[in-house]
């Protein structure tokens, strides 16, 4: 890259001579107030959190190649508030473009902070370099997420159940649990819903079983203590998809199925909805046996 011309220069000696004693004192002055003025920074900015008033950014989380030669694109997003929880209603504020409507099948109803491999959208074989775009508008933001095929976004369906680990690799016996919902007759504001999930798994992995570590005298050396994450079995979550309301889980912790370590044959998982507002919701039940998961959604029309 070129660098800037030099300047010309007075063709009379004095006046160069003048003018290079002048700016001598100027210049280790300009050196010298900097230094001294310079404010002392600290070596880290502590994040600022905010509550409410964010916006949400939506994700591309990678693309699946289907046996049909279709392909399928996988969103998630970031609820930039730590408490907020936004109702966004799939029109010009939340659309999924280009496609015959901007209502996709994308949530609507946004918790807070990062929740990956959301939502999926199934594309056409010949889709080639084109782009598919989520846009959301939160508190007056605008933000997009591009997907495409391209080839290091393509990810597998275990690294979705597996929430990113993949560990301990394609080999492991593990089976993913499944998991379907009863379908709700009826629902109105004035009564609960009841909601039955039921479950099956292998019964694997199996619960860890802790060691016995030997005595060691104190200062003698180091012992681990840590014994890894205690797998407790089938568990099932309830999460909120889509509905112009708050939806009220009791319980809301997640309810445990079976006994660890042993297979579950239509297991089933009761959980009471309440809800606030008439409209339609849909909410997702999620199945974890402590390394994969895996999802079912229900559609609910809440009468007053």
């Amino acid at each position: 890259m070129r660098g800037s011309p030099p300047a010309r220069q007075s063709r009379n000696p004095a006046s160069n001579k003048m003018t290079r004693a002048a700016l001598w004192p100027s210049i280790l002055f300009g050196l010298a107030i900097p230094a001294r003025a310079q404010p002392q920074f600290p070596t880290a900015i502590p994040q600022t959190h905010f509550n409410s008033g964010q916006d949400v950014v939506p994700s591309f989380d990678g693309w699946l190649r289907n046996a049909d030669g279709t392909y399928t694109f996988v969103f998630g997003y970031m609820n930039r508030n730590y408490k907020e929880e936004l109702v966004i209603p799939a029109g010009p504020d939340n659309k999924v473009e280009p496609g015959s409507a901007l209502d996709q099948g994308q949530p609507t109803y946004f918790l807070p902070r990062r929740h990956a491999w959301v939502f999926k959208v199934t594309v056409p074989a010949d889709w080639g370099q084109k782009e598919l775009v989520w846009t959301i508008t939160a508190h007056g933001k605008t933000e997009k997420a591009y997907a495409s095929l391209q080839m290091e976004e393509e990810i597998i369906p275990r690294l979705i159940m597996s929430r990113g680990g993949l560990s301990p690799g394609l080999d492991d016996p593990n089976k993913p649990p499944s998991v379907s919902v009863e379908p709700v007759a009826s629902a109105s504001v004035a009564n609960p819903v009841t909601l039955n999930a039921v479950v099956n798994d292998d019964g694997l992995p199996k619960p860890r079983v802790q060691k016995v570590r030997a005595e060691v005298a104190p200062g003698k050396a180091q012992t681990n203590t840590a014994g890894g994450r205690p797998r407790s079995g089938l568990r099932v979550s309830w999460y909120q998809y889509r509905g112009p309301a708050k939806v009220t889980f009791d319980p809301a912790e997640p309810v445990r199925v079976g006994t660890p370590g042993e297979p579950v044959a239509n297991g089933k998982a009761v959980t009471t909805a309440h809800f606030t507002q008439p409209g339609t919701y849909v909410l997702r039940a999620t199945v974890d046996d402590g390394a994969l998961a895996t999802t079912a959604d229900v559609a609910i029309t809440v009468a007053h």
